[in-house]
């Protein structure tokens, strides 16, 4: 008895994740490239600000540790 319980309920979950899916608006090609686009762009320019931000504070730590010497 619990192994046709559990074969329902497996048969159930299935039959609404089809229903769930077949909402689903997907987007076209065009958003997705131009969307894909912004992303790689920002995370480059967030990438460069950190590396440009990390090369001044290395640069000013060796700074000040020259200057303690």
């Amino acid at each position: 008895m619990a192994e046709e319980a559990k074969k329902k309920d497996r048969t159930r979950w299935f039959r609404e994740m089809k229903s769930e899916m077949k909402k689903i608006v997907w987007t076209d090609r065009k958003t997705v490239v131009k969307d894909t686009g912004t992303v790689l762009l920002c995370s480059l320019l967030i990438g460069a600000c950190i590396w440009i931000a990390d090369y001044f504070f290395i640069n000013g730590i060796q700074l000040i540790i020259t200057f303690l010497k």
